[in-house]
């Protein structure tokens, strides 16, 4: 009585686990959010498997039917986008199927942030600029809690990755001015991050809401700010991991006097 929530990745179906893709190829049904997976994806589902789609389903009509396929003695897959922790709303849907007498295992996958940082070719925290991620999204028709306002998290200065907030660039942009941010502090929007129709804009927070219009961006899209986002960051040797200077010493090599 058991289901597998497998994180499908960001859309490559090249970026999925190996145990996920094994889990996906031994499945008896094959569950899936349709909008957001890709179908090159599920088409490596074994011959035969059932393969239906999630996004006509209401919650309780999603879990009716896991729940009779398991009772049927099946072995499921239910495929997520990205990675099922960062906005997968599977805690709603572990909470009823738990209630069915279902357990679920789960199988982590390439969030959208990483493969839109790479798609950027930026490592998003860099030594001596900024140490810290925050992972959120800006408040629109679903609220956030009142300690975790943009404005309020950005005032760290740190790198931030804005899900879901596409649709609401000219709030975001005011937020971080609020909070200090300088208008050229650099951000990269990727649409549809690792897909074929992969779409890279690397502008300013002051650009960003322009730039996005331009470029008809709407959905679907990884917001990335921060100065580690710096374009010419590759550039500045001040920003420098200790890990691999040779004056630095650590468990695997003693360091080299300056």
């Amino acid at each position: 009585m058991k289901i597998y929530i497998v994180g499908a990745g960001p859309g490559d179906p090249d970026l999925i686990t190996v145990k996920g893709l094994r889990l996906l190829q031994e499945a008896d049904v094959v569950f899936y959010t349709d909008s957001l997976v890709s179908e090159d994806l599920v088409a490596k589902a074994k011959p035969g498997a059932e393969i239906v789609k999630s996004s006509g389903m209401a919650l309780e009509e999603m879990v009716a039917f896991i729940a009779e396929r398991v009772r049927e003695g099946k072995m499921l897959v239910r495929l997520h986008t990205g990675d099922p922790a960062v906005y997968g709303a599977t805690m709603e849907q572990m909470a009823l199927l738990r209630r069915e007498g279902i357990a679920t295992e789960i199988i982590p996958g390439v969030s959208s942030v990483f493969a839109a940082a790479a798609a950027a070719g930026a490592e998003l925290t860099i030594p001596d600029l900024t140490q810290t991620l925050i992972l959120t999204r800006a408040e629109g028709r679903t609220p956030v809690p009142d300690r975790e306002k943009l404005q309020d998290l950005a005032s760290h200065h740190c790198t931030l990755a804005l899900f879901l907030s596409s649709t609401l660039t000219k709030k975001v942009t005011r937020e971080l001015l609020e909070a200090g941010w300088s208008p050229d502090t650099p951000v990269v929007v990727v649409q549809r991050a690792s897909w074929p129709d992969q779409l890279i804009v690397r502008t300013t927070v002051a650009g960003m809401d322009e730039a996005m219009r331009q470029n008809g961006i709407r959905s679907h899209a990884m917001i990335l700010a921060g100065w580690a986002l710096d374009p010419a960051i590759h550039d500045k040797d001040e920003y420098r991991s200790k890990l691999y200077d040779r004056t630095f010493t650590h468990g695997f090599r003693k360091g080299e006097k300056p």
